[in-house]
């Protein structure tokens, strides 16, 4: 097991701790952010599930520039330099390797290792805070099981739910799934959303009170590399014109995803311009062959199938921003979502986004601005809404625009703001021990 112990600790506003921070967020000021957490708080675990480097890195980054020292709980994805230099992180690699090409029995064995690292972790742990991002491979034990397990440890629980019941959204929901999710809601002790719609989720289906319910930013992406990669260098990398009108499908494969209401609205308005191409670039969700397989067929049945560039597979860090530069909008057309990060991906390098109107993805695009909303499961009004984009100022002078749409998602998702409420919350829990 690799496990990398804190260093010698500083002080969170003394000059060798400030100099030594890499700052993903940019600096605060101490007298316009003063410090909102009283008493101290002490360390705070961070149950990462073994992914999601970009939430994982900046939430970590912002919590320990604020003076908490955090145990990350992570795998071989999240063992990077960010993590495993950082004074007050004490990076432990519980989990260890989730490589899917594994054997069978293989991924039985380390998954089986892993709970048993964790409860052994749980019970000696210096943290009295718990903070879980996402729970582990078997929904059961993590959110029934573990909960109870930490809550008889007298551990304070804060959970983070990222999808408040992903199997509605995938359409496989189940009286049981719902069950052990109302135990687990029940069980903590905190939970943190990121829309008001998710809120009513958790109150309307699974009887949260609202006191134990707080809103947060999601926190924009900014862990991708972004160098001086220009659009047009981009565009040629991938062997296309720099006059090309590029749209980008980006991320895990699946049905909530809307990808063939995508691939009619892309054949319907290239049938009479050449210049546009689409690129759909991710891996396919586990158990989503069969989806894939459908959508890889509407392609080749395509009149315009030469015109659509697919990548399926997982695309790593290095050549994200290739992607986001090449393209001249991200097209989200899910037909059911809570929230989705990557539009929030999509701003860290300047990118507009067009979505469909489903879950709380308006709230986070400004009209001509940042980019358009369309109606869901609406090939035909999609295709309307890009054909609108393409003629519209924000692409007529989208160099010049995306520096702006940077700068408005830095302030909107701000991990400040993240920072601000989670050690809030982490404060009146220390307050009621």
């Amino acid at each position: 097991m690799n496990q990398v112990v804190r260093g010698s600790e500083l002080s969170p506003l003394s000059p060798a701790n400030v100099a030594c921070r890499r700052s993903v967020l940019g600096r605060r000021s101490s007298a316009s952010h003063p410090s909102v957490f009283a008493p101290p708080i002490p360390n705070v675990a961070l149950l990462t599930g073994g992914d999601d480097k970009p939430y994982v890195l900046g939430l970590g980054e912002v919590l320990t520039s604020e003076g908490v020292s955090i145990d990350v709980i992570g795998s071989d994805n999240l063992s990077v330099p960010e993590l495993l230099t950082n004074s007050r992180i004490r990076f432990l690699n519980l989990r260890g390797d989730q490589s899917p090409e594994a054997s069978f029995p293989v991924k039985i064995a380390r998954v089986a290792r892993y709970y048993l690292r964790l409860i052994r972790y749980a019970a000696t742990a210096r943290p009295r805070i718990f903070h879980i991002l996402w729970n582990n491979k078997f929904e059961f034990v993590d959110r029934v099981l573990l909960m109870a397990y930490y809550r008889l440890l007298g551990r304070r629980i804060v959970l983070t739910a990222h999808n408040v019941n992903i199997r509605k959204r995938d359409n496989c929901d189940s009286w049981f799934n719902r069950l052990s999710l109302r135990v687990q809601y029940y069980l903590a002790d905190n939970i943190f959303v990121h829309t008001e719609r998710m809120k009513s989720e958790l109150l309307a289906d699974f009887g949260v009170p609202d006191t134990k319910i707080s809103i947060i930013p999601f926190g924009i992406n900014n862990t991708a590399p972004n160098t001086s990669m220009t659009t047009i260098d981009a565009k040629r990398t991938l062997c296309l014109r720099s006059n090309n009108k590029l749209m980008l499908c980006f991320g895990q494969i699946a049905p909530y995803k809307g990808l063939e209401y995508l691939i009619d609205a892309f054949s319907e308005l290239a049938k009479s311009d050449e210049s546009y191409r689409l690129i759909i670039a991710g891996k396919v969700k586990p158990g989503q062959t069969e989806y894939w397989n459908r959508i890889r067929r509407k392609i080749d049945d395509s009149v315009c199938r030469d015109q659509i560039i697919v990548r399926i597979e997982h695309v790593p860090d290095e050549e994200v921003e290739l992607y986001f530069k090449a393209a001249d909008v991200l097209i989200v057309p899910y037909i059911h979502i809570f929230q989705s990060g990557v539009p929030f991906l999509a701003y860290s390098f300047g990118l507009p986004v067009i979505a469909t109107d489903v879950g709380s993805l308006r709230e986070d695009i400004v009209e001509g601005r940042t980019g358009f909303v369309c109606q869901s499961r609406d090939s035909a009004d999609l295709a309307g809404t890009i054909d609108r984009y393409f003629k519209s100022e924000l692409f007529r002078d989208l160099e010049s625009r995306r520096l702006e749409i940077k700068e408005y998602a830095n302030e909107r998702y701000s991990w400040n703001k993240v920072a601000a409420i989670t050690t809030a919350v982490y404060s009146k829990l220390v307050s009621s021990y």
